[in-house]
C-alpha cells in the first residue's frame, strides 16, 4: 500500500472530494484491488463510527446567541429609548421581529441542509463499505421471492421487489442495515458490472423524514430518493442518471 498511488486518494474518494472522472476510476480500481477495497472498508467503517458517536449539528445554539446579542444591545441602549416617540419604538420592534424571524428561517435551512448532507454521507459510507466487504449481502439470491421473505421479522416493515427478467438489472441479494439507528433494508442490484445500493427505511421513523424527492449527484455518486407507501427509498451508485431512473421506475411500479 505504501507505493500504491491509489492509496492516497481513498480518503478523498470516501469524502466525495475527487473529480467525477477520478471517482469513477477509483470505483473501478476498488473492484479489482483487494488491498484497496480492504483499506476502503476500514476507512468507511471508521468514518461511520466517528459520525454516529459525534454530536449532531444544532443550529438552535446560533439562534440563541443572536437573540442574546440583540437583548444585550437593547439593554445597553435602553436609557436612550425614553427620548423616542412610540412610532420609533414600534419601528424598532418591527425590525427586531424581522431579524429574529430571519434568523429562525436561516437556522431551519441550515438544519435541513446539515441533515440532508449527513444522510447522504452515511448512505455513501454504507454503500462503499458493503461493496468492499467480502460478504456484501446476508441473503445471496437473484430471486425476489427468496430475498423479500428473508427480511420478515428482521425489519419493522415489508416492501415489494420488481420482476427484473428482460431488464438490464440483476438482484444480487440484500442485508439489514441502519441509518441513524433506524433498521432498514439494503438491496444490491447490478447492471453492466456496476452495483447500485437500494436502501429502504420507514418514513415515519425520522431517519430521513422530510427529505425532498430528488435525483442528482451526491459525494461522487448518482442518487435518487422518494417516499412511497410510508417508506423512504434511496438509490446510490457509480452509474449514470439513466440507470438510476430506470431502476427507480421498476421499484416504484413494484411498490
Amino acid at each position: 500500500m505504501a507505493v500504491d498511488p491509489w492509496a492516497d486518494k481513498l480518503d478523498a474518494y470516501l469524502d466525495g472530494e475527487l473529480a467525477p472522472s477520478d471517482a469513477v476510476a477509483m470505483a473501478g480500481h476498488l473492484r479489482v484491488c483487494p488491498d484497496c477495497t480492504a483499506a476502503a472498508l476500514q476507512h468507511a467503517q471508521l468514518k461511520l463510527v466517528v459520525r454516529t458517536s459525534g454530536k449532531r449539528y444544532e443550529p438552535d445554539s446560533q439562534l440563541r446567541n443572536k437573540i442574546a446579542k440583540i437583548i444585550r444591545g437593547k439593554t445597553q441602549s435602553s436609557s436612550g429609548w425614553r427620548h423616542f416617540g412610540w412610532q420609533w419604538r414600534f419601528a424598532a420592534l418591527a425590525a427586531l421581529i424581522v431579524l429574529v424571524a430571519g434568523a429562525v428561517i436561516n437556522s431551519r435551512l441550515l438544519s435541513e441542509r446539515a441533515v440532508r448532507r449527513q444522510v447522504y454521507s452515511e448512505l455513501a459510507d454504507l454503500h462503499v463499505a458493503t461493496l468492499a466487504s467480502s460478504t456484501p449481502v446476508d441473503v445471496l439470491s437473484s430471486d425476489r421471492h427468496t430475498v423479500k421473505p428473508w427480511f420478515q421479522g428482521k425489519i419493522p416493515f415489508t416492501f415489494n421487489l420488481p420482476e427484473l427478467q428482460g431488464t438490464e438489472f440483476t438482484l444480487l441479494g440484500g442485508r439489514v442495515t441502519y441509518l441513524r439507528q433506524t433498521p432498514g433494508a439494503q438491496l444490491i442490484f447490478r447492471t453492466r458490472q456496476h452495483d447500485i445500493s437500494a436502501f429502504i427505511f420507514p418514513e415515519a421513523s425520522g431517519a430521513a423524514a422530510g427529505l425532498p424527492s430528488e435525483t442528482g449527484s451526491q459525494l461522487s455518486f448518482d442518487v435518487e430518493t422518494w417516499e412511497q407507501n410510508g417508506l423512504r427509498y434511496f438509490l446510490i451508485g457509480d452509474v449514470n442518471h439513466n440507470d438510476i431512473r430506470a431502476l427507480s421506475k421498476l421499484l416504484r411500479d413494484a411498490g
